[in-house]
C-alpha cells in the first residue's frame, strides 16, 4: 500500500487498499475493543457524489459507530484515495465498488449481513447493491437520498443513466483524454477554495459549515486525476434512470432522513415509499442535507435505535 501524507487521511482507524471489479479501492476500517461490540453487525458507510467527494463526508458517523461496532467507509472510485484513472464512471462501477467492499469485509470480518448507510447519490448505489445481493444486507439508512425530487421520478428500464452521452462530452471538451480540453479547467474553477465553501454552504443551508470537511475537500481536489469522476457527476451519468424502481424493490428495513434547509429539501416524491411497511422517514428540522454534522447526538441516537 502506497504511503500517503497525513493530510490525505480522511478518517481514523486502519486505511486499506485492494483491487477488485471496480479497480483499486481505498477505505477505512475500525473494530471496537469490546468483544460484544466486535460481534455486532458491521456498518458500511457510502459517501455522496460531488466535485470534492470522499469518505471525509461520513466522519461523524464513522467516529460514532467505531465505538460500538465494526465500521467500513470506502472512497468510491474516482474519489479520495481510490483509483482516479481516466475511465467511464457509471452507476455500475460504483455499485461494483460496494460489492468489492463487501467481499473485502467478508474476508476480513466474516460473511454476516451488514448494515449500510448511504448519503445523497450514494444512496442509489446502496439501493442497487442491496437489490442485487439482498442477503448481504440487513438494514439500510438513506440520508438525503436522490431520486425523490418533485414529480421527476425515475422508472426507466434497468441499467441506464439520466445524463445523455453528449452532455458528458460537452463538459469534457475536445482533447480531454489526452490531457487537454476545457473539462480540467472547469473542474479547477469549481474546486477553488471559495467555490467549495459556497457549495458546502448551499448543502448546509447555512454558513456554519464543518471547517475540517472544507479543508479536506480542498486537499482532495488537488490530487492527480481528481477531475475525471466529478465531470461524470456533472454530466448526470452517475444518476440511475431506474432508481425509484430500485427503492421500491428493497425488501430490507429502510430508514430515510432529510433536512429542511439548503438546496436538498425537495422530497415530494417520497410518497412512493412512505406508506410501505419497511420504510421509516425522519425529517430533521432546521438542518441541511448532512444533518449528522449539525445534530450528531440526535441523529446517531435515532440511527442506533433503527439499527439495533
Amino acid at each position: 500500500m502506497t504511503p500517503v501524507p497525513a493530510e490525505m487521511l480522511a478518517l481514523a482507524g486502519e486505511r486499506f487498499e485492494f483491487t477488485g471489479r471496480a479497480g483499486r479501492l481505498s477505505g477505512y476500517f475500525s473494530v471496537p475493543d469490546a468483544p460484544a461490540a466486535t460481534a455486532a453487525p458491521p456498518l458500511l458507510l457510502v459517501h455522496s457524489m460531488n466535485a470534492a467527494a470522499s469518505a471525509a463526508e461520513v466522519r461523524p458517523l464513522y467516529d460514532h459507530a467505531r465505538r460500538t461496532r465494526p465500521v467500513l467507509a470506502l472512497d468510491l472510485p474516482g474519489f479520495g484515495l481510490s483509483e482516479r484513472s481516466d475511465r467511464a464512471y457509471t452507476p455500475r462501477l460504483m455499485t461494483d465498488a460496494l460489492h468489492d467492499g463487501l467481499d473485502w469485509l467478508a474476508r476480513r470480518h466474516g460473511p454476516a449481513p451488514v448494515d449500510a448507510l448511504g448519503v445523497s447519490l450514494g444512496c442509489e448505489f446502496v439501493a442497487r447493491a442491496a437489490v442485487e445481493a439482498p442477503a448481504r444486507f440487513r438494514r439500510l439508512a438513506l440520508v438525503s437520498p436522490t431520486g425523490f425530487r418533485g414529480s421527476k421520478l425515475r422508472y426507466a428500464p434497468a441499467g441506464g443513466s439520466v445524463g445523455p452521452p453528449w452532455l458528458l462530452k460537452c463538459f469534457q471538451g475536445p482533447g480531454f483524454h489526452t490531457g487537454g480540453g476545457w473539462g480540467a479547467g472547469l473542474f479547477r474553477g469549481l474546486t477553488r477554495p471559495g467555490v467549495i465553501r459556497y457549495f458546502l454552504e448551499r448543502t448546509w443551508g447555512s454558513k456554519a459549515i464543518d471547517e475540517a470537511l472544507w479543508r479536506y475537500c480542498v486537499v482532495t481536489t488537488r490530487q492527480s486525476g481528481a477531475h475525471f469522476a466529478p465531470l461524470h457527476f456533472l454530466g448526470a451519468v452517475l444518476f440511475s434512470s431506474d432508481v425509484n424502481t430500485l427503492y421500491e424493490a428493497l425488501p430490507h428495513p429502510v430508514w430515510m432522513s432529510h433536512g429542511t434547509r439548503g438546496d436538498f429539501t425537495d422530497y415530494r416524491g417520497k410518497h412512493t415509499v412512505e406508506n410501505r411497511p419497511n420504510w421509516r422517514i425522519r425529517v430533521f428540522k432546521d438542518t441541511g442535507a448532512l444533518m449528522y454534522f449539525e445534530q450528531p447526538a440526535a441523529f446517531c441516537a435515532e440511527l442506533d435505535a433503527f439499527l439495533d
